[in-house]
Formats: C-alpha cells, structure tokens, sequence
C-alpha cells in the first residue's frame, strides 16, 4: 500500500489554454493574409543555387557566432554554468519560440525550466532570464539610434525608412531611462507595483481566482536581476552586442552573396526592424512578417526588389530555418542527462 497522499483532481489551466488559443487563432489570420506575398517570396527559393557555396558557409559561421555569443551571455548571467547547459538550453528555447504560438513566453518558460532542472536555484534562473531577455533586448533597440548615427556620418536616410530610424531610437532611449531609473529606485517600482496587486486581487476576487501578487516581490526580482549580472553588466552588454553585430552580418554578407552593393547604415535599420518583427508573438518566430518586412525594408533601403527576397531567403535559412532541428537535437542531449519535459520545475509563485 502505497503511503503517499492521493492526488485531487488536476485543475485544468483554462486562462492559459484561452490564451494559447486566441494567439494561435490570430496567428493563423495574420499568416493566411501575409501567404499569399509568402508564396511569391518562396518561389524564389531554387534561386538560391546561384549563390556561391563559399557565401553560405560564410553565413552559417557567423550565425553560430552569435549563437555562442549568446551562450557566453547566459553564463555571465549564471556564474558557473556549463557550456552544455548555456547552448542547450538556449537552443532549444529558440526552437520552441519559433515554432509555438506565443513563442517568445514558450521558449522563455523553457529556457528557465532547463536551467532550473541543470540545478540552478529557482530564482537565479528567473533572474538569469529576465537579465539576458532584457540586455538583449535593450541592445536591439540601440541599432536604429546606431544607424542614424552612421547615416549621418554618410549620406541621408531615405525618407521610407526615417520614421522607423526615429521610433526605435525613441523606444531605446525610453527603456533606458526606465531600466536606470528601476535600477537605481524603489518608489517608482513600488508604484507600480502596488497597482498591479490591486487589480490582480480585485480579478481574483472578481473571477474567484486563487491569484495573488505582492508588491515587494517586484522588488525582490528587480534585485535578483540586478545581482545576476553586478559588476559583469559591462561584460554582458558586450556578449548581447556581439549577439546581434554577428547576426547582422549574417544578413550583411547574404545581400553581398546575391550581388548587391548594401549600405551598412541602411541594413543595419532594415536588420533591428525586422528583429523587432521577430518578437512580435503572433506567428511563430515571426514567420512571414520578417520575410516580408525584411525584404520591404531592404527594398526601401535602394536594395533591388530581387536581391532582396533572394538575400533574406538566404538569411532566413540559417536564422530561423536551421536552428529548428539544431534545437531538437539540443532538447534531446539535454533530456538524456536530466530528465524529461515533465520532470521539469514549473516556475515558482512570486
């Protein structure tokens, strides 16, 4: 007789699975207006023998540059972590981000659990997670203000894409003013935070939900991601840079591959827009709204209409395409020395 408790009845998430449908309905919408420009786009693909061998093992290492570099940045946010559990499970978290609805907050959740189960604390993983999404991302939205930078040192930014040259350096440099003021301040936090614990204990009262939120737990994972990095912050903003600087010349080099004579400043505003399409959780990995963008983008930037389908075709093939099954494999590596998926911590309450 077995002498363990008997388990209830499992409570069925049902906020959670209204939520994964309504992203997957809007995401089959979304991705059944863009097929028809995707369909033109993917007739282009046997073109892509044309581009010389030499170009694309070109691509693919500095793809796996930035995929290291990334690596690199997990283990500045988890002091002491391996190799094996900073590449796997980032790779299979950007696998499941391109190919899950809502990928962003699937392949985030999994990055944490593998890093939970590897057998760091609960809260350094939460940290961890929060700090490389939020200096990485802090370093995307630096690239515009970077370009218009160059631009200048160069010739003028083509009246297209000025605007979005304008948006992304306004986004940066709001976040940056919030991410110093959060960092180095309660009260606005505190603020804030009291809001959010009122309206979620007014809706768990109102639904007769057993959700609950408190105010200082803002505090306490402000400080976590604050002590995740400390002193190495410099060292991180310095792997998220070398992230994104390799990946686009992935892209670069793609547009030098099909013949065409790109403007750095100009790639560099198509490249950070593009990104910032990528994370937009609607399709998986932004499938088809990066295509499209990208190329529209690249267009804009006086890159022939060709050259530019042909270019993110060839850029997409190592940045989205091929890090899927590297990331099964990774999952699996994984698996065999920790465990399976549902052997994983779920995230703990705050």
């Amino acid at each position: 007789m077995s002498d363990s408790a008997p388990r209830g009845p499992r409570t069925v998430p049902w906020g959670k699975v209204i939520q994964r449908v309504l992203l997957l309905t809007l995401g089959l919408v979304v991705f059944n207006l863009l097929l028809p420009q995707l369909l033109g786009m993917l007739k282009q693909v046997p073109a892509l023998e044309t581009i010389d061998f030499r170009w694309f093992v070109v691509i693919f290492a500095l793809e796996a540059g930035a995929f290291v570099a990334f690596w690199e940045l997990t283990r500045i946010a988890v002091p002491g972590v391996s190799w094996f559990v900073a590449a796997t499970s980032q790779l299979a978290a950007n696998a499941a981000a391109k190919v899950m609805p809502g990928g962003a907050m699937v392949g985030g959740a999994l990055y944490y659990r593998m890093l939970s189960v590897s057998g760091i604390p609960q809260g350094q993983a939460a940290a961890a997670l929060a700090a490389t999404s939020f200096i990485s991302t802090l370093v995307l939205l630096s690239l515009p203000a970077a370009a218009i930078v160059i631009a200048a040192l160069s010739a003028p930014i083509p009246q297209g894409l000025l605007p979005v040259a304008l948006i992304g350096t306004v986004l940066f440099a709001v976040l940056f003013v919030v991410a110093l003021v959060l960092a180095r301040t309660d009260k606005p936090l505190l603020m804030a935070g009291h809001l959010i614990e009122r309206a979620v204990t007014w809706a768990a009262h109102r639904f007769h939900k057993p959700w609950h939120v408190s105010t200082g737990s803002f505090i306490h994972r402000r400080d976590e991601v604050v002590t995740a990095l400390g002193a190495r912050w410099r060292k991180a903003v310095g792997a998220a840079v070398l992230n994104w600087l390799l990946d686009y010349l992935a892209l670069f080099m793609s547009l030098v591959a099909v013949g065409a004579r790109p403007r750095a400043s100009l790639v560099l505003l198509a490249f950070a827009s593009a990104a910032v399409l990528g994370m937009i959780p609607i399709t998986p990995g932004g499938l088809g709204f990066v295509e499209i963008g990208l190329s529209s983008l690249l267009t804009l930037s006086g890159i022939p209409a060709s050259d530019a389908v042909l270019a993110t075709l060839a850029y997409r093939l190592f940045q989205f395409w091929m890090p899927i099954p590297a990331g099964a494999v990774a999952y699996a590596l994984f698996r065999m020395r920790y465990g399976k998926v549902k052997d994983l911590p779920q995230p703990s309450p705050s």
